[in-house]
């Protein structure tokens, strides 16, 4: 950010969480040379709190709930040549700043732990401008997240060689976080 961009508040203070049923959480990789890889997680849960100290939000996801759309895949996975779940059956977020920008950018930085491994990432996206009220009288805030890691740094390493060259997958994995959050009463 830089210096001369004011900051908003991202959110009204409180405690505003995930509705799982209108979010989601996907990743997006390349593919034999050829395509993008997507695929995501349906069991997650993403908190946000804010304050007028700041904006926090903290996740995890399940790892036996990634779908790709294909049982086999799914399972692949869920092995150690990817998640390991068995290990390490959640992936963790936490994002100790978050920064609505006037324009209604946000940005921010988190840490990722994937496999046991904890790393920072940097996170761009755009927030509601302001709450609305769903036809149940909850308080709803929509925000977008993304980030792009390296997935190697977190021990997520399996490849092959593609035949026309080069590897299978890519290394870089874009993450895309799309929230609709529901106030929390107290």
């Amino acid at each position: 950010m830089s210096v001369t961009e004011s900051t908003t508040q991202l959110a009204p203070i409180g405690t505003w969480s995930a509705d799982p049923v209108h979010s989601h959480v996907a990743f997006e990789v390349a593919y034999a040379g050829v395509n993008t890889f997507r695929g995501g997680f349906t069991d997650f849960t993403a908190t946000l709190v804010s304050s007028e100290g700041g904006t926090t939000l903290e996740g995890t996801a399940k790892v036996a709930s990634v779908d790709v759309k294909d049982e086999q895949m799914n399972a692949h996975l869920q092995t150690p040549d990817f998640f390991d779940a068995e290990r390490h059956p959640e992936i963790r977020f936490t994002a100790r700043e978050l920064r609505k920008l006037a324009d209604g950018r946000v940005e921010g930085s988190g840490e990722l732990t994937i496999k046991g491994v904890t790393q920072p990432v940097e996170l761009t996206g755009r927030a509601a401008d302001a709450p609305t009220v769903d036809p149940f009288g909850r308080e709803r805030l929509g925000l977008r997240l993304e980030t792009t890691i390296d997935r190697t740094a977190f021990g997520v390493s399996w490849n092959a060689p593609n035949q026309g060259g080069g590897d299978y997958l890519g290394n870089d994995v874009a993450i895309v976080a799309e929230l609709a959050l529901i106030r929390q009463a107290g």
